[in-house]
Order: C-alpha cells, then sequence, then structure tokens
C-alpha cells in the first residue's frame, strides 16, 4: 500500500514536471532595444565617450520616434 501511494506521488510529481518544461502558447520573440537603450549601453561599454553619448542622446530628443533622417529620394 505505501509502495502503491509512493508511485502515485511520484507520477504526479512527474506530470508537473512535464507540463511546465512546455510553454502552451507561443514564444515571443524579445522586443528589441530602444535606440536610448542601445546608446546607452554603447557609453557603458566605453564605446563612445561622454561627449559623443551627450550629442547623439540631443539628436535623438530632436528627432523623437518616427522622426529620423530621411533616406535618398524621400521627400
Amino acid at each position: 500500500m505505501v509502495l502503491l501511494g509512493a508511485l502515485a506521488v511520484a507520477g504526479v510529481v512527474l506530470l508537473l514536471r512535464s507540463v511546465d518544461r512546455f510553454p502552451s502558447g507561443p514564444a515571443q520573440p524579445p522586443a528589441a532595444p530602444s535606440a536610448k537603450q542601445v546608446l546607452a549601453e554603447r557609453f557603458a561599454r566605453g564605446e563612445i565617450d561622454e561627449e559623443e553619448y551627450e550629442q547623439r542622446l540631443t539628436a535623438l530628443r530632436a528627432h523623437g520616434p518616427g522622426r529620423g533622417r530621411r533616406g535618398p529620394g524621400e521627400s
């Protein structure tokens, strides 16, 4: 009787673990970092100095989201 109870508990534990491994919905791709986040990361890694960081941050703030430079042929 004890063996039967232990097997039942082990079966429930294994079932719960297997359900936890497989997500129920489709996996969402990670969100792309914003331009400000990328700039801050580059500054933190030492790729750009403080002066360049401030200049680029000012430019980002001035243009705002979706108001960047236009490519050739665009008006």
